[in-house]
């Protein structure tokens, strides 16, 4: 009971920080009318709340309100940054697949969830590459906003989980931070996940496995484009 109204009363005592800009106004919210009538001096009557002639509550020190609100900015700062580092944060998706990235990005950067990106499409080249992306792993290794802002595409590369180019016949299969690759596998090419052990098979005739969800995408940026979604099932 003791911790529950202890925690009340921080919140109450959190709201009166952001509610008032300075320490004079949070004094000011002391002084009623009947105190500047007896008064009749605005200064004097936040010297004397400030003194704690007042029997209806504790007041805040100055040092203590100036302490509590440079944390509650400090605060508000940290969130608006975290905010931030979503890289589609404020950007006007038009595609579905930047969208579909878009509603996956959180998730991935958390390990909530770590995604599988099949793209197939055309090199600056003019050749038909095709490869599997472990979202979380790219998300973490480079800057996703010029993606989700039009300026760069998205395409698989040959340090990813799997590369091949169809017209020079370049073939690579990768581990990453999450996935191994298992090219070497008579029913096709698979994936382990390194946290649950869990196997996501990308054969469309298949069934992904456990925890794991399959979701074509339409885009017009792309030849094709699939998403693998493994959800991690943590042991507390």
């Amino acid at each position: 009971m003791d911790e529950i109204m202890e925690e009340e009363g921080s919140t109450a005592m959190d709201g009166i920080i952001t509610e008032f800009n300075i320490y004079e106004d949070y004094l000011n919210s002391w002084i009623g009318p009947k105190d500047l009538y007896y008064i009749e001096d605005e200064k004097l009557a936040r010297q004397l709340v400030e003194l704690g002639y007042r029997s209806s509550g504790e007041v805040l020190k100055r040092e203590e309100f100036e302490t509590r609100k440079a944390a509650a900015e400090a605060l508000r700062l940290s969130n608006k940054t975290q905010q931030k580092t979503l890289a589609s944060a404020g950007k006007e998706l038009k595609d579905n697949f930047l969208r579909a990235l878009a509603e996956r990005e959180e998730a991935n950067r958390s390990g909530k969830m770590t995604s599988i990106i099949f793209i197939r499409d055309q090199n600056s080249h003019g050749q038909e590459i095709s490869g599997y992306i472990d979202y979380s792993h790219r998300l973490r290794s480079e800057d996703f906003e010029p993606y989700f802002s039009g300026k760069k595409r998205l395409l698989p590369r040959p340090t990813d989980l799997s590369f091949y180019n169809w017209k020079t016949q370049v073939a690579t299969s990768n581990d990453t931070t999450n996935y191994q690759a298992i090219a070497e596998n008579p029913t096709g090419l698979l994936f382990k996940n390194k946290r649950d052990r869990k196997i996501l098979n990308v054969d469309p005739k298949a069934s992904p496995g456990d925890n794991s969800f399959r979701t074509t995408i339409s885009s017009d940026l792309y030849l094709q484009c699939v998403i693998y979604d493994h959800n991690t099932r943590m042991k507390v």
